[in-house]
């Protein structure tokens, strides 16, 4: 081949490859625009004062934006790195916590309550550290309780007093006989870490986890701190109607519910977690594996965390975070390497996890299957199952109609639910599942409730 016919082909490769980039380059940032969309889109519809989102693939930085407001008040603009109270998010960190005292030899997840607080009353109950991360221990939960919201926001109380209301209430269940999310389970297990590792809770969580990651803006939420760039709570009402939403004191949330942290940081947390940085191999492979009931149902919910699909159908571990005046969502798709964080500061109309799941999607082309209807003979489901919920009973009946069979859930009008497979049926991450007498053979006895953090028991009438 002669020099010039060489300089033509290399220039045609180069243009090739250049051609290849720009185009690439286009595409990205078409997808960058139609995530700033999807994120920005609920503060113009004023479901939402201020949000912050965040995703990044890899070492993508895909989005990374803030919208609306911080303070209302004084119509401060969102800024990127707004601290926000992370709720129940926390769980995640406290299971982290007992887990790495575990690999230190300093307690067994199968540890009965009373080996770390033996003052504490289990009604006679088995009740172990497992049942308390999978909530699945049946104690009483004190943020159920009528006088939590004026205990939670007075300042002189100790967090004695949070102790000494839980002990008063009664044992919901059995451990291990169903699931219902319970923040209690949390708390106690914040002591329990004290009591193991000889620190404060707020100091381990630092020591061992924050600082070794160099997650700065993260930290014990203090209402009475100054802090900079904190971001201001509200509720806001189908009608846009905006209210400052009221201050607790993290004496109560404690373990359960009180650290306070940024988009930022919890993208470096989901990727150190998931990245082997922070757990053994063994307790990572512990701390996705879901959970299970003493009959041997597995459970859609691990130790703080969401496990399995999303509301589209994707694979999913996160979890979500609610206080007064703050609604969140830290979520990491695995097989994409994909981490999702949305922040908003209120509760109202828009839950994250649907943002999170809207920039899943988009980040990863998915188009979730179309809704399914239910071809067998539904006259076996046809009735009323009565169980226990979260703080009152559970009732569903089922009715049979030319659609197929509907469902009218705790009084609500009856209406019809895709069918998933066999006698399961769904719709976004809620799942009802009929069980037969004696395996498949026998009548409809049983229907199953089910979510990320709850599995009801409800009888056939």
């Amino acid at each position: 081949m002669g020099a010039p016919m060489m300089k033509r082909l290399l220039l045609a490769v180069l243009l090739t490859v250049s051609l290849a980039a720009e185009a690439a380059a286009q595409a990205n940032s078409a997808l960058v625009q139609r995530l700033d969309s999807i994120a920005g889109y609920w503060v113009q519809r004023q479901y939402a004062v201020g949000i912050v989102a965040t995703v990044v693939q890899g070492n993508d930085t895909l989005l990374m934006q803030s919208y609306g407001r911080a303070d209302v008040e004084w119509d401060v603009p969102m800024p990127l790195d707004a601290m926000f109270v992370i709720g129940s998010v926390t769980k995640q960190f406290t299971a982290v916590a007992v887990l790495q005292l575990r690999d230190q030899g300093k307690l067994s997840l199968d540890d009965e309550i009373t080996r770390w607080l033996p003052d504490f009353d289990t009604g006679g109950q088995t009740v172990t550290l497992r049942h308390l991360l999978a909530h699945t221990a049946g104690i009483g939960d004190f943020t159920e309780a009528p006088e939590f919201r004026n205990l939670s926001t007075n300042i002189r109380l100790p967090r004695d007093s949070a102790y000494a209301l839980l002990q008063r209430l009664p044992s919901q269940f059995a451990p291990g006989e169903i699931q219902i999310y319970n923040n209690s389970g949390f708390w106690l297990l914040g002591l329990v870490i004290e009591k193991a590792s000889g620190m404060t809770y707020e100091d381990y969580i630092e020591q061992n986890i924050f600082a070794p990651l160099g997650m700065t803006r993260s930290m014990y939420c203090n209402s009475l701190e100054n802090v900079p760039r904190r971001a201001h709570g509200y509720f806001v009402s189908r009608d846009s109607v905006i209210r400052r939403a009221w201050t607790i004191v993290h004496t109560w949330p404690f373990a359960a519910g009180s650290l306070c942290s940024t988009v930022g940081d919890m993208v470096t947390w989901l990727q150190a977690l998931h990245g082997g940085r922070v757990l053994s191999p063994a307790s990572y492979a512990e701390f996705i594996t879901p959970s299970r009931l003493n009959d041997g149902t597995p459970l859609r919910y691990s130790m703080g965390l969401q496990v399995g699909p999303d509301p589209s159908g994707l694979m999913y571990l996160g979890h979500g975070g609610r206080a007064p005046g703050f609604w969140v969502e830290v979520g990491w798709y695995p097989d994409a390497q994909l981490a999702v964080v949305v922040m908003i500061n209120n509760v109202g109309p828009l839950d994250p996890q649907e943002v999170v799941t809207n920039l899943a999607n988009e980040v990863l082309g998915w188009t979730p299957p179309p809704p399914q209807r239910f071809t067998g003979d539904p006259a076996p489901l046809v009735g009323r199952y009565v169980g226990q919920g979260r703080g009152e009973d559970m009732i569903v009946e089922v009715a049979q109609t030319p659609r197929g069979p509907t469902f009218a859930i705790d009084g609500a009008p009856p209406r019809p639910i895709p069918w998933i497979e066999g006698l399961t049926f769904g719709r976004g991450l809620p799942r009802l599942i009929f069980r037969r007498a004696n395996g498949n053979s026998g009548p409809v006895t049983e229907l199953r409730f089910s979510m990320p953090g709850a599995h009801f028991v409800l009888k056939k009438q």
